[in-house]
């Protein structure tokens, strides 16, 4: 496709086409002038053509074309996840080179230069490119119809996705209970006798990198002793700070000192859900692109480098876009657990829990049952604490506490998990040493078969019914031997 007849087509707009140009509230709080511009061009146009705003696509297609056409997926359940106006998700095919990506995205800033009939740039937060590893690669943008069919007909292009919301997933509760270090260090079920007694190893999650991919971090907790980093914030124009506390909460039961799994990690915030708890799925994508990107540079920079986890306790409707995205980023190395979700149902429903790479962790309670709200199904993996769970918050201090609830909870355990073992890899004088950092998918069967197995009540024939365990601080050989 050469970029003169694509600016051609741009350049000819049918009124449907204009009238579709009408840019959606986000947008206009992002870019007020380019929008104030827009209007005024626009509205003369939208006066003759009331009938335009429902017209996607005017032009009659063989069957033929049908076939060639991009997929456009709507994610799942919109009602709870809406879709966000006339942005989406652009998806590159495997085989695609970086000079055609190139030429692409200039053709697409270009068209949209003219669109807008500006000769200023165009902002990056209106085209974002993403990569993750050479294996998974695409843009985000806001795409007139006109404009989307173009795309869709491109045959670089593999699908696009409606951008859409995403939420965290917890429940507030008011008990306190520090029961969930307890049970994943114990076969047996929690007792009076046991359950405040957690089991570990000193060196729990030394050497390893933990990216919590949420609201941010309270980086200056006390129970982080310094561990924590800023890493990016995505959305755009806001803070580096966490204005909620899910993702303070979760990185506490990562690896803070007294509520962590791995009490020596370090913790990277990646902040993609603003202070509301929400934010969009592309900005969630741009964050484990991120994890991915600084997992490379990182290991490539540390000698003593071990490995590096992500958190992802965070949910929307079925994103073909973000599962692809977490599972190149499992593949590029990076460790994954991922909530599983609370609305009681299939989690091969929601997303990222459909990521098949990815650990996508329920949620247990003290009395080992399943948690009313936790998702299940075939594309849960494993069960971890996640009901009235005490870790880190934020507020007036900087060692504030609190007891949350939901598969969010549940998912760091996994993660903190993951650094744990991570972080206790055979040395050379153990008969299961390898030159080789383990790896993602080695780790998770690992992870999986050491588990603790039919404890759990209320789990149905189609979700495993198994427990985390950390092998309660002493040897594991069973556990590397697995």
């Amino acid at each position: 496709m050469k970029v003169n007849n694509f600016l051609l087509v741009c350049s000819f707009l049918a009124p449907e086409f204009v009238r579709a140009l009408v840019i959606p509230n986000l947008f206009k709080q992002q870019f007020p002038a380019i929008v104030e511009n827009l209007n005024d061009r626009l509205t003369p146009h939208l006066k003759d053509t009331p009938d335009a705003i429902t017209t996607t696509r005017t032009t009659s297609t063989t069957k033929e074309e049908e076939e060639n056409i991009a997929p456009l997926y709507v994610p799942s359940n919109v009602e709870q996840h809406p879709i966000i106006k006339d942005k989406y998700i652009v998806v590159f095919k495997d085989n695609v080179t970086p000079e055609q990506i190139d030429f692409h995205l200039q053709s697409m800033k270009q068209s949209i230069i003219q669109t807008l009939a500006t000769t200023e740039s165009i902002s990056d937060d209106l085209l974002q490119f993403f990569q993750i590893d050479s294996l998974f690669s695409g843009y985000t943008a806001f795409l007139p119809p006109m404009i989307l069919d173009l795309v869709r007909n491109n045959p670089l292009v593999a699908f696009v996705e409606h951008d859409s919301m995403v939420y965290a997933t917890e429940f507030n509760t008011e008990n306190d209970a520090p029961w969930g270090l307890a049970r994943i260090s114990h076969r047996e079920s929690l007792n009076l006798g046991n359950f405040n007694k957690y089991l570990y190893d000193d060196n729990a999650g030394k050497d390893v990198d933990a990216y919590v991919i949420d609201t941010g971090i309270n980086i200056n907790h006390k129970q982080f002793e310094g561990r924590a980093i800023w890493g990016k914030t995505i959305p755009l124009n806001d803070e580096d700070i966490d204005g909620n506390g899910h993702g303070t909460h979760c990185a506490g039961t990562i690896a803070s000192k007294k509520y962590g799994v791995a009490k020596n990690a370090n913790l990277f915030a990646i902040k993609v859900l603003r202070s509301n708890g929400s934010g969009s799925m592309s900005d969630v994508l741009k964050g484990v692109e991120y994890a991915a990107k600084m997992h490379t540079e990182r290991k490539s920079k540390n000698k003593n480098f071990k490995g590096s986890t992500a958190n992802m306790s965070l949910g929307g409707g079925k994103s073909p876009s973000l599962d692809l995205a977490v599972n190149a980023a499992v593949k590029a190395g990076l460790h994954f657990a991922v909530a599983a979700g609370n609305e009681n149902q299939d989690a091969c429903n929601t997303s990222p829990a459909a990521a098949e790479n990815a650990i996508t962790v329920g949620a247990s309670t003290l009395s080992d049952d399943r948690a009313y709200f936790s998702n299940w199904g075939k594309c849960v993996d494993i069960f971890a604490p996640g009901l009235n769970i005490l870790s880190t918050y934020i507020g007036d201090s900087n060692d504030v506490t609190a007891t949350l609830s939901g598969t969010s909870m549940a998912s760091p355990h996994v993660a903190g998990l993951l650094t744990y073992f991570l972080s206790l890899q055979p040395e050379k004088s153990s008969d299961f040493y390898s030159e080789q950092i383990i790896t993602p998918e080695q780790l998770k069967q690992k992870l999986i078969a050491y588990s603790t197995k039919n404890v759990l009540n209320d789990i149905s024939a189609d979700t495993p019914n198994k427990l985390i365990f950390n092998g309660a601080g002493g040897d594991l050989s069973g556990f590397w031997n697995n």
